[in-house]
Order: structure tokens, then sequence, then C-alpha cells
């Protein structure tokens, strides 16, 4: 007002100046929170980029594209996009199966053929599929944690948590993760809000992605007992029960489809694990027993006794309280993926890659730093933080990075 005074709006320049973040909407503030990350990763890539020698992936200091998108098992894909699979089940001179294309799934070199198609080149078009799917992932991530009764801090902070994960830029090389993540939280959602026949699709579409659609299996049938228990408070019609039953099935189909289709194309019923096999120090697909041989080779005769611990931690995650309060369909699903890898992997490098899918561990550790005081809260996510970004350094320059002629993969 002329010749007046004017009073500062609360949320103007003399105001709060988190005001602006507070209105933000929850999936805005989801995406920012995971583009940070992405911008992090992508600094991280960057910088160690100009350290890596040649390889037969790329010359010597790669592009960022270049790194994100040519280096490991990237090229794999690439080959997969822009050639297909191979005919039959290549093998040796000593008629053994060898490392072949087979081992990958399709989904994700089949979503990037699309902007290949529009002439995009793959070391630009498959990082910035994988990077978007990522973004996407947070989003459905912080959706799946409030459904657990969460605060929209804490959901937030997962995101966070997710993102400063050591191997967190896997999400944005042309790699599986970020797909993977997205269908594995979207499917934890759809049952989580009784969606069963939309977790149909998605179920299916994680069985073409990664190896892991088994243990959503467990997930159906710890949610069907929770339903069974409660329905007498919580009515459980008939039509959500057949559509459960139904996404079970499909579950357990999903596991085994890749597979099965690898069996068909190549003529070899077992051609998958023949493949899976071929990447194996033992030359074959046996459960368990790998954790003990590479104990030993780590430790000697303590070898055995470094795995029962490592087991035994794996269980105390499992049981521990913050996860359990997830409810049902979270603690499921980690209980069965981190029991997949123990029974199906053959420990190594790749390891710390894996457990990223096991995001509702970050939702329950986000779950005890909220309990926290508020300046003690602060200081800790700043810590967990800062270790994540420098873990994502080692990880990169130690794994990423290849020092010719032989690496450990990432």
């Amino acid at each position: 007002m002329r010749g007046g005074s004017v009073t500062a709006s609360p949320d103007g320049p003399t105001g709060d100046p988190t005001a602006w973040w507070r209105r933000a909407p929850w999936w805005l503030q989801a995406l920012a929170v995971a583009a940070a990350g992405r911008l992090v990763g992508a600094v991280v890539l960057a910088v160690v980029a100009r350290t890596q020698a040649a390889t037969g992936w790329t010359a010597a200091s790669p592009s960022y594209l270049e790194y994100a998108g040519l280096m490991w098992d990237a090229s794999w894909y690439r080959g997969i996009a822009e050639q297909g699979y191979p005919v039959g089940l290549p093998t040796g001179p000593d008629g053994r199966v060898v490392q072949n294309a087979w081992a990958f799934f399709p989904l994700f070199p089949l979503l990037v053929r699309v902007p290949l198609a529009a002439g995009v080149p793959w070391h630009v078009a498959a990082p910035v599929v994988a990077t978007g799917l990522g973004l996407a992932a947070a989003v459905v991530v912080h959706r799946v944690v409030r459904l657990t009764g969460a605060s929209e801090r804490v959901a937030l902070t997962t995101v966070a948590l997710v993102q400063a994960h050591a191997a967190a830029p896997v999400l944005q090389v042309a790699y599986t993760e970020s797909l993977a993540l997205l269908l594995v939280a979207a499917c934890l959602w759809a049952v989580m809000t009784r969606r069963y026949l939309l977790a149909v699709p998605l179920v299916v579409a994680l069985g073409l992605t990664r190896a892991v659609a088994l243990p959503l299996a467990l997930v159906v049938v710890v949610h069907a007992a929770h339903r069974w228990r409660t329905r007498a408070a919580d009515p459980w019609p008939t039509r959500e029960r057949v559509g459960l039953a139904a996404l079970g099935a499909v579950s357990v189909v999903a596991g085994l489809l890749w597979p099965a289709m690898v069996g068909l194309a190549t003529g070899v019923p077992d051609a998958y694990a023949q493949t899976q096999a071929a990447w194996r120090g033992r030359q074959e697909v046996v459960p368990l027993v790998p954790w003990f041989d590479v104990g030993r080779w780590l430790v000697g005769s303590w070898g055995p006794v470094l795995v029962v611990l490592v087991w035994i931690a794996v269980l105390g995650v499992v049981v521990a309280r913050p996860l359990r309060r997830l409810g049902p369909e979270p603690w499921a699903w980690t209980a069965a993926y981190l029991g997949y890898l123990v029974v199906v992997l053959e420990p190594g490098t790749s390891l710390v890659r894996f457990t990223l899918l096991a995001f509702p561990v970050a939702a329950a550790a986000a779950a005890l730093l909220d309990r926290l005081p508020t300046t003690a809260r602060r200081a800790a996510l700043a810590a967990v933080l800062t270790a994540g970004v420098l873990a994502q350094v080692a990880w990169v320059a130690l794994l990423w990075r290849l020092v010719p002629p032989s690496g450990w993969p990432p």
C-alpha cells in the first residue's frame, strides 16, 4: 500500500526458506531426491571414467555415456538389442557351454530398442532409459513405504538411502537394476493395495527382467495368510481370493518363464542352467555350496565359520523388529529375496549390487533414524549419506573401472 508498510509473506523471501520444498507434491520431492542421487552418481562415473584404461568395450577415458552404456554387462545387453540372441547354445571346443547372451533377460534391451529405432545410439539411449526407470522407481518406492503407515519424512528418507546405496550408480547405467527395482516396488504396491490383477502383468514383466520373480510368490502367500487371519474384521470376498490365487500361480510361472523360453529357443531344456554354470567357478549351478567355496578361498579353514556368521547376520536383518513393523508384504519380499540370494547365488563382488532390490531394509533404517531427536537425526542421516557416497566412489573405482586384463565384476 502506498505510504504504508509491507508485511512479507511467511513463505516469501524473508520467510521460511524451506517452505517451497514442503509445499511441493510428494512425487516431486521423491523425484528431486532421486535426481540428486543420480547427479552424484554421474559425477562419480564421469570422474572415474577419466582414469579408465582402454578395454574391449571402450577407448581410454571414455565419456560419461560411453562409460555408463558400454561397460561390463551393458555390452551384452547392447548385443541383444542390436543383434538378438544367438542361434542355439554356444559351446567351446570342449563341448561345454560358454558364456553367452542367453544369461541376460530380454525386457530391458527390448525397451531400449525403441530409441534405437529412432537412430539414437545404444550408449546414449540405454543410460537415459535406465535413469528414467530409476527415477520412476523412486516414486513407487516412496508410495510403498507410505502404505506401511510410515510418515512422508520416513518415505523420503528411504528414497535418499536407496540413492546412497554403494551400488546406486547402477541405476543409471545400461543394467536391469532400475527396471527391476521399479517392477518389484510396483508389484508390492499392487499387492498392498489389493490390485491383484494389475500385479499379474507386472510380475510377468519382472520375470522377463531379472531372475527375481519367484520370491514374489512368497509375498503372495504371506499376504494371503494375513488376509485369512484378519477376514473377520476385514472381509475377503471370493473375487479377491481368485485374483490372489491367480497372482500366486503367475508368480511361480514368471519365475520359470525365461529359463523355459531359453530351453524352447535353443532346443536344450536346461540351456539356461548350463549358461549360468558357465559363469560359475564350479562350472555348475548348485545351491549353498558356492558360499563355502568362497569362504574357504577368503579365509581358509575358517571359511565355513565366516559363511555361517554371514547367514546369521542375514537372518538377524530378516527377523529384526524394524523390518517386521513395515508389514507383511515388504517383510516377506525382503525375507524371500535375501533367502533366494543365499540359496542360488555364488557370492562375489556382484552381491553388493544385488542387495539394492532389498529396499525395505532402507525403509526400516529410515524409521530408526526418524526416532532420533531432530539434531541427532539430521547428523546421523548426513553421516549415512556421506558414507554412502564414499562407498559409491569405491564401488565405481574398484569394480566398475576395469584394470586390464581382468577384474572383479560389479
